[in-house]
């Protein structure tokens, strides 16, 4: 994979990322403070919460390791790595998926709060393919807090759209 192409993934994935919290009133994470009219009691959401989080933890390290240690030389190599690509992006299309799955009262609104802590997990995704990419590609740079500070910005840069789209234009009611 080259260097263009592995950019213009992760920039994919973080617009995507970014504005997907916005454009689903569907829960992405499964906060422990979800609508009390849930399916789970109060317990049960703190671990269903927790372990969300070891999940995206886990999910982080195994593509570290999956496509970060991947050699790509071409042909049967690069199908591989592909496939471990998809597999990875698919892993985490189901970590999000998740949270909507189980529940949570319908017809219940996000607070903004949670559409925000959800497009820090996003960040923390894209992140986390972003690096695993540049680990394929050659060396891994080390990066300073101001490195994160900005990606940060430009993440939620990259939000702006849906931001608007949910917040900002007046909708008429049907």
């Amino acid at each position: 994979m080259s260097l263009t192409v592995a950019v213009w993934l992760v920039i994919l994935c973080a617009l995507v990322m970014a504005n997907l919290p916005f454009l689903l009133e569907r829960r992405l994470a499964p906060w422990p403070w979800g609508p009390a009219g849930g399916a789970l009691p109060g317990l049960a959401r703190w671990g269903l919460g927790l372990a969300f989080l070891a999940g995206l933890a886990l999910w982080s390290w195994g593509t570290l390791k999956l496509v970060g240690g991947s050699f790509v030389g071409g042909g049967a190599a690069m199908a591989l790595f592909l496939l471990k690509l998809l597999a990875s992006l698919l892993v985490a299309g189901l970590l999000l998926a998740l949270p909507g799955r189980l529940g949570g009262a319908a017809g219940v609104r996000k607070p903004f709060f949670d559409r925000l802590l959800e497009v820090l997990v996003g960040y923390v995704l894209v992140g986390t393919l972003g690096f695993a990419l540049e680990l394929n590609l050659g060396n891994a740079f080390p990066q300073k807090w101001e490195f994160y500070a900005v990606t940060l910005a430009l993440f939620l840069v990259l939000g702006y759209p849906g931001f608007v789209w949910r917040y900002m234009l007046h909708r008429r009611p049907r």
